[in-house]
């Protein structure tokens, strides 16, 4: 089964296509490193640099577009804006020189500010995931985001994570802010190695998760929403055992650790849904306006969401070794 489903994503585009010689075929990196390079000129990478406006942003505008407006109906969050552009093209993999030459962190230093209160776009504003992945994609171009990595540890909550909804006096954690928050330190910690601060916060956020064994109420320790066996891709900003999972198999990389056997029940919801020819089926698309497709419709079988199922249980079925 498994050498059916690795040809069926080895047929796809570059953005996922190295990935799977990379981490499923175990093909050496000449391979996977040339297939990566492809990002730039052909598929899906070389779709969104094309769009890319000469002030260095997308869709002009830093989080929503220009001209957006929630009043006016548009079903769902665009997706088109600067900073999922970056996303997108920092998670499939495309060579940050290629931005760098361009000199889209200084571009956007001088022409891209927040839609919340003017701020420069570096310096991050007051949501934990949009400045999440601003470190992220700030450490990724060469920007200076030591100053939002202060903040985070700052603005980090009693019970150990994060939410965005810190500025309505919540002060109790999310899910979906706490992993979003955990992917930019890790994101720091990768790159420097860190400081003693924001190693202790990451441990601490990666607690709140595990304690819950990634999906249960503290309290009850019943699922905290049916959200969390969702799985759709792209992730965006939203939570599911999946996308968390893929978060621990990452950090685990970073940190030398082995998987944490809290996840356990986690990693059953996720082997549960790989259907019986191996695949991950697509729950659902985020809805909102978005540049292209690259992923199927809901009710099909996802390269994407195949690529991360078919990884994380690796990850987890060799712990003992």
């Amino acid at each position: 089964m498994l050498n059916d489903v690795t040809a069926w994503l080895h047929n796809s585009d570059p953005t996922l296509r190295w990935q799977v010689e990379r981490d499923l075929m175990a093909a050496p990196p000449e391979v996977w490193e040339s297939t990566r390079a492809r990002i730039a000129t052909e598929g899906f990478g070389a779709r969104l640099l094309a769009l890319q406006e000469p002030d260095g942003r997308w869709a002009g505008g830093a989080f929503f577009p220009a001209g957006f407006t929630p009043e006016a109906g548009e079903a769902g969050q665009p997706w088109t804006a600067t900073t999922w552009t970056l996303n997108s093209l920092r998670e499939w993999g495309l060579d940050a020189a290629v931005l760098r030459e361009r000199r889209t962190a200084e571009l956007l230093a001088e022409n891209c500010r927040w839609e919340y209160d003017d701020l420069p776009y570096w310096a991050g504003e007051v949501d934990c995931c949009i400045n999440a992945w601003t470190v992220a994609n700030g450490l990724w171009l060469g920007a200076d985001v030591t100053g939002i990595v202060s903040w985070f540890v700052d603005h980090q909550l009693p019970d150990g994570g994060w939410n965005c909804e810190w500025v309505e006096g919540s002060t109790r954690s999310s899910f979906h802010s706490t992993l979003n928050s955990l992917k930019g330190l890790l994101a720091y910690d990768a790159a420097t190695g860190g400081t003693e601060a924001t190693r202790a916060a990451r441990r601490s956020g990666e607690e709140y998760l595990l304690r819950r064994e990634l999906f249960r109420r503290l309290s009850t320790g019943e699922p905290v929403g049916p959200w969390v066996g969702r799985f759709a891709y792209p992730f965006r900003w939203s939570y599911d055992v999946l996308n968390a999972a893929e978060y621990f198999r990452q950090a685990s990389l970073v940190d030398g650790t082995a998987p944490d056997p809290r996840m356990a029940d986690a990693i059953a919801i996720v082997r549960a849904a790989r259907g019986p020819d191996g695949t991950w089926v697509q729950a659902g698309r985020h809805p909102g306006r978005v540049w292209f497709e690259v992923d199927v419709p809901a009710g099909e079988p996802s390269k994407w969401l195949t690529l991360f199922g078919t990884r994380v249980l690796a990850w987890w079925d060799q712990r003992d070794r």
